[in-house]
């Protein structure tokens, strides 16, 4: 008989009773929509949310899958009903400075009602404006103006010409002014012929000539100033024409937002362009040439610059914001200024001013992915200077690296009153904390999210509600209480925890959902305990073809392990191979060989570097424990070799301390180890026990070797008792032990493994310092002692 205690069968596994339930379907369980078993951060957010001071973002931590992200949006969307709406932002034109747009504020809903203003009254203003121009009465007092120009130069030139010729002058009128031709004996005089005159002639007519420029150029001068004047009248006419055409049209608009003192002005910008630039609004010749046409296209509409970008709506909203922006890119962060294409030449206005997830969140909130965000560097700095200085500037990318600057608009910045929720994991949340020094400052709360809750009554009753919300929310067939006992015990089984349930949640839907395809496969009406059980293991299938094929060179004798007879030195260790999406347990051969020498323990992957930094630790452990047993007296002479047979892709961890150790005892002592047992676990340098992870997959990877091999009933595994309430195991190895066919062994110390290992006693020191002969440690002791004697008399 045994005399070792076994996990007792009902320790295996903690099943979730149907008869525990009140319901025998989900359809009458009312849905809950909010997040289960995670009270901390609910506290967090809630407080977050809560505090309205600047740097009280929040971070949401914690493992991929626990409805991180759901959580946030549906918190946050309710609290944001209640809130007030944001306000409207529009860009418009600055006619003071035309690359830098003026942004415009408005009560939620004015926004779209000022921009429909805008175009009515610039549909308006195009017919008006050209319609004042084409009148018979505008022409008529053009005319009129003219007249009075022709008139007053006709009567100058009299003049000069008059005094041209008491002079003796004759004048000619040219494109550039007036030439005036001496007369002699009442002809005029050619320049051959004024050479030809004496000297004193010439002298007495230059003279003359120089009195006659005189006066021409006082009236020429006289003459451009009425045309100046002439000018300034027609333009006069022109505005008061135009004034009473547009003036009207524009007050309208003014009277309606009198009360937007920043619309008022704009408005009032648009009719001093208007009457400062007539020309450019005056009906054009309907003939044009291909040349004035692309010389047309090119200049930009005239009346383009009235136009009213509604940069933020939130007329339709109902409260706050809530923004979730997938893909934080820094133009989606922060806005961007879009161009056009116009015959080869790119142009933009402030039409082509486009909002950013910062700009739609104002007023609100903001959640974002933490990792997308930091793939981009730069909306990673944007996003932490709009927080700082609380304004979105809208900049371009190349702008903020200094070089290729790209001339563009530059639009007036925004201020921004949000609050930002990053999600993320806590190694992400602790590289920013450390790193970043920016980040304390700016989210001030974190919410960490936990990866498992206790399983008791009150949660198991939350995650049939849990089930029944999507089962109406998506359509899914409802589970009947025996399939609800089902996902309850596939959740502990994802936990690793008998006394806890996994808040990984998505990993829990996608069982809901394939137990749903084959409730429909198996044309049945509710999803049942048969329906998931059935998606877990084709859950499992479809990624265990590397756990299949290892089972095969096992088979085949590949891959070298023992599970029947017993081997000096030799223990059969237990590792996990993880590919993310599947992890399964992987029994290897670990072997010691000891011999005399100074190097003490020597691990073969260590020194060959295919080693991490947790399984050197556990290795150095082993002399420690080696040193306090059989080293107060004599020294040490020993070298021991361990390797992880057929180990060709790295280890790491200590889970395999106490088997190394064990085979090192096993070696030293001579005692043969049985390989029908398996070991996992680690030691510390007291020759305690302690507990590791990945126990299930562990304990069924070994199981699936020695089934293939044909169970014996000597077959087992030993573990860490504190990981007894970690077991979850399959319902094949449940039923293997329950018949005697398999063993598990919960182990607290390397005494204890040590006799299950040989069927021989450790032994207890005795007062003189030595280990009873008989026992495994007096053995060892004999061995090191033997060692120590070697290698003194070596010295010696």
């Amino acid at each position: 008989m045994n005399r070792w205690p076994e996990v007792p069968v009902n320790k295996l596994y903690k099943a979730c009773s149907p008869r525990s339930f009140s319901f025998k379907t989900t359809e009458e369980v009312a849905p809950i929509d909010t997040i289960i078993g995670q009270n901390r951060a609910q506290k967090a957010v809630e407080f977050g949310l809560r505090i309205k001071k600047q740097g009280y973002n929040i971070f949401l931590a914690g493992l991929t899958g626990t409805g991180k992200l759901t959580y946030a949006q549906a918190v946050v969307q309710e609290l944001a009903k209640t809130q007030p709406l944001p306000r409207d932002w529009c860009y418009v034109y600055n006619f003071n400075r035309a690359s830098q747009p003026k942004a415009l504020s408005l009560p939620a809903g004015m926004g779209k009602e000022f921009c429909k203003d805008a175009r009515e009254l610039v549909s308006a203003l195009k017919v008006e404006i050209p319609k004042a121009f084409e009148g018979d009465d505008i022409e008529r007092q053009k005319r009129e103006i003219l007249q009075e120009l022709e008139e007053g130069s006709e009567e100058l030139f009299s003049e000069l010409n008059a005094v041209a010729q008491e002079k003796g002058f004759v004048l000619k009128r040219t494109n550039t002014g007036f030439v005036s031709l001496p007369l002699v004996n009442g002809e005029p005089v050619s320049e051959e012929e004024f050479e030809k005159l004496d000297e004193a002639t010439q002298l007495e007519i230059e003279e003359r000539s120089a009195e006659v420029q005189d006066k021409a150029t006082d009236i020429v001068c006289s003459i451009r100033k009425m045309e100046k004047q002439t000018q300034d009248k027609v333009r006069q006419l022109e505005a008061k024409i135009a004034l009473c055409a547009v003036g009207h049209l524009i007050a309208d608009v003014q009277a309606k937002y009198k009360e937007y003192p920043e619309v008022v002005q704009f408005l009032t910008g648009v009719q001093e362009d208007i009457l400062n630039n007539l020309d450019d609004f005056k009906p054009e010749d309907e003939e044009e040439g291909a040349l004035a046409i692309l010389a047309k296209k090119k200049h930009q509409d005239p009346y383009a610059k009235y136009n009213v970008n509604l940069f933020v709506d939130s007329g339709e909203a109902e409260g706050a914001p809530v923004i979730y922006e997938p893909n934080p890119t820094f133009a989606n962060l922060i806005g961007r200024v879009e161009y056009e294409n116009d015959l080869g030449s790119l142009s933009t206005d402030q039409t082509q001013i486009k909002a950013g997830a910062l700009h739609r969140a104002n007023g609100g909130y903001l959640i974002l992915q933490a990792k997308d965000v930091l793939a981009h560097p730069q909306a990673w700095e944007a996003l932490k200077r709009v927080l700082r200085t609380k304004e979105v500037r809208i900049e371009n990318p190349s702008d903020t690296q200094g070089a290729n600057v790209i001339a563009t608009l530059q639009p007036e910045p925004i201020p921004v009153d949000l609050k930002v929720i990053l999600t993320g994991s806590s190694e992400v949340y602790q590289a920013l904390y450390h790193y970043d020094e920016e980040f304390e400052k700016l989210f001030k709360i974190k919410a960490e999210f936990d990866d498992e809750m206790d399983r008791n009554r009150k949660n198991i009753q939350m995650m049939a509600a849990f089930i029944s919300a999507h089962c109406y929310r998506d359509g899914l067939r409802h589970f009947t209480n025996t399939g609800v006992a089902k996902v309850i015990e596939y959740s502990s089984r994802l936990a690793e925890d008998q006394e806890k349930l996994s808040t990984c949640f998505n990993d829990i839907v996608e069982i809901l959902y394939e137990a749903d395809a084959w409730a429909e496969i198996l044309s049945s009406k509710y999803i049942t305990a048969e329906h998931v059980v059935k998606a877990v293991e084709e859950k499992d299938r479809r990624s265990n073809l590397w756990e299949e094929k290892l089972g095969e060179h096992l088979a085949k004798g590949y891959i070298l392990l023992d599970t029947t007879g017993e081997k000096v030195g030799q223990v059969n260790g237990l590792t996990i191979l993880d590919f993310g999406d599947y992890a399964f347990g992987k029994p290897t051969r670990i072997t010691a060989s000891t011999f005399v020498g100074e190097e003490g323990v020597i691990n073969i992957e260590r020194e060959t570097r295919m080693s991490g930094k947790v399984h050197d630790k556990g290795l150095l452990i082993l002399s420690g424990y080696l040193g306090a047993k059989f080293a107060q007296k004599t020294p040490l002479a020993l070298a021991a070799s361990l390797c992880f047979e057929q180990l060709y892709d790295g280890v790491d961890g200590d889970s395999a301390s106490s088997t190394e150790l064990y085979a090192i005892l096993s070696s030293l002592s001579g005692l043969p180890v049985k390989q029908g047992l398996a070991v996992t676990g680690s030691v510390n340098q007291k020759g305690e026990i302690q507990p590791i992870g990945g126990v299930n997959q562990k304990i069924e990877g070994f199981f699936d070797t020695c089934k293939a091999r044909g169970l014996t009933g000597d077959q087992g595994v030993l573990i860490p008792h504190q990981n007894v309430v970690n077991l979850m195991l399959k319902r094949e190895v449940v039923e293997a032990v329950r018949k005697g066919l398999f063993r598990i062994y919960p182990v607290k110390s390397i005494h204890e493994g040590i006799e299950i290992l040989t069927g021989v006693p450790a032994g207890e020191i005795q007062a003189d310092g030595a280990y009873p002969d008989s026992t495994v440690n007096g053995l060892v002791q004999k061995k090191l002692k033997e060692f120590s004697d070697i290698m003194a008399a070596t010295c010696d």
